[in-house]
This record gives C-alpha cells, structure tokens and sequence, in this order.
C-alpha cells in the first residue's frame, strides 16, 4: 500500500505540471494590460512600463513560467501584484472558509443523500421512491446562483431567520458561524445530495439482486441486517467514487456561492484576483485547488480497499 501512494504521488507531479503550464498561458491570454488594471487608466506609459520591470512583465514568457515554476520548488506562490501579499499567506487565510463550506457540504451528501437513496431503494417502485427520485431531479436542475437567490428571498429577507451574507469565524461564535454557513452549505450540497441519492438508489437494488443477498433473505437474517450490513458494504463503492468525482464540482460551485453570501473563502479570493488581474493570486489559489481535488481522488482510491478487501493495489 505504502508503495502505491508513493507511486501515485509521484505521478500528480507531471499533472500539476501540466496544470500549471496551461494555467499560466491561459491567464496570459486574456486582453488587457495589468499595469493598467492596477494603476487605473490614469496612469502613464513610464508608469506603466517601470510597474511591468517591478513584476518581472518585461521577461519572456518562457522566462516568467520558469521563475514562477522555481518558486513553487522552494514552496514560494508569489507575492500578490495588487496588495504585495505573500499569495500563501492569502491562501491560508482564505482556504480554511473554504474547506469548512467543503466538508459541511459533503457532510450533507452523507447524512441526508445516502439515508435517502436506501430509503428509496428499499421501497423501490413506491411512492417513497418516487417522491426520493422526483427531489432528486429537483436539485439536479436547479442552477446553484438561483437556489441560493431563492434560498436568501426565502430565509433571509421574508421569514429572517437566517443572514443574508457575511462570516463570522468558528472559534469565535461556533453558533454564529454555523447561521452564516446553512444557506451556503445548502446551495452547494444540493447536487452532491441528488447525486448521492441516485447513485446509492442504483448501488443499492443492483446488490440486493446478489445471489449472496437471496441466500442471507433464505438463511433467515432480518431485512434491515441485510440491507445496512451485507448489501451496503458493497454498494457504498460506487457512491463513493462520485461522491468523490463530486469534489471537483464542488469547488466550482464554491466560487458562485462565495460570491453571493459573500464569504471570505477561496472561490471570493479568485474572483476578486481575475477582475484586478492579480495573476499570481489566481495561479496560486487555482493550483491549490487542482492538488486538492488530485488527493480527494487519491484517497478516494484508498478507501475502496477498506469497503472491499479484495481491492489490493
């Protein structure tokens, strides 16, 4: 086992690289000037010019990506061309938000998506399972920036129980914090619930259909022993690895929301960076991103083998 992580590891380094690469031309493509961006159009062309020497903009762009590439070696993101801010520093004052909206959605995929999906596999073809599977297809097609304005119209402005916007940090108000949290958390983990609903619902009646399940059912063992012990170690295998396909999206969705509850998360961190053209804020904050959904997967690939012992690697 401790030889396939190691491999693995090694592997995620030509991805990053590779993510890096197109990261850094894509940014560079973009129209504009970010000398202008950042000194405004007031400025003039010796301001401008002395401002691309100080950022390094006057090197070739081969020049620029192998600079920045030898920094992240040394675990140097840059500094912030706005704000002079080590980007690390900006990263890790920013990604605790993130990750917290992250696991609390993640947490809602767990709690009420997969006790749903069972619900409904159970009760295959009844109306339990098509009221499961109609909710499903509900939040599927709802657009995240729309729920979350209905979810504010809703909660926030006509009954007010919750904030609109805003964020107060769990160490100081826990109860605070998690009032600020609900609609966000809501918003993004609605289609990681419909999915894990689905996905569990098809697991589920494909492995209640083994021929082990019908020998368990004739040895006499209680339906609900069969269902939560011997058909669901099988079956979370699957719902596993979308949940985990999931992340990703998750992390797209972060950057919508954030912005509209206005949380002082990543995904506001790189908004407000690609509209200042802040490049190494967003280089660094999207390379990030990338390597933490690359060790969700390679977790992810890991817990298969405690689900199911045969998997070895």
């Amino acid at each position: 086992m401790l030889t396939y992580v190691i491999r693995r590891c090694l592997h995620l380094i030509p991805v990053l690289l590779v993510v890096s690469l197109a990261l850094f031309v894509l940014l560079r493509l973009l129209p504009g000037d970010p000398s202008t961006a950042i000194l405004g159009p007031e400025a003039t062309e010796a301001q401008r010019a002395t401002l691309r020497g100080d950022l390094g903009l006057d090197q070739p762009l081969w020049q620029q990506y192998v600079d920045w590439i030898a920094g992240l070696v040394r675990g140097d993101l840059g500094q912030s061309w706005l704000t002079r801010e080590p980007v690390g520093a900006a990263i890790a004052d920013r990604l605790p938000v993130t990750v917290e909206l992250g696991v609390t959605s993640l947490l809602l995929a767990t709690v009420i998506g997969i006790p749903a999906g069972i619900l409904a596999a159970v009760r295959a073809r009844r109306r339990t399972d098509s009221a499961v599977t109609g909710i499903a297809m509900l939040l599927l097609s709802v657009p995240h920036f729309y729920l979350a304005t209905l979810l504010v119209l809703l909660f926030a402005v006509t009954l007010r129980w919750l904030p609109a916007s805003g964020f107060v940090a769990f160490t100081e108000d826990p109860a605070g914090n998690l009032r600020f949290l609900i609609l966000p958390a809501v918003t993004v983990g609605s289609t990681i619930v419909a999915v894990a609903m689905r996905q569990t619902r098809a697991s589920l009646l494909a492995t209640l259909g083994e021929d082990y399940i019908r020998t368990a059912e004739a040895g006499g063992l209680a339906r609900r022993r069969i269902v939560l012990v011997h058909a669901m170690r099988n079956a979370l295998a699957p719902v596993t690895t979308v949940i985990a396909l999931q992340v990703g999206a998750l992390m797209s969705a972060t950057v919508i929301t954030e912005t509209i509850f206005t949380l002082p998360g990543m995904g506001t961190l790189i908004v407000n960076a690609i509209f200042s053209r802040d490049m190494p804020i967003v280089q660094g904050a999207v390379l990030v991103v990338v390597a933490f959904v690359l060790a969700v997967n390679l977790l992810t690939d890991l817990i298969y083998a405690w689900l199911d012992p045969r998997i070895t690697y």
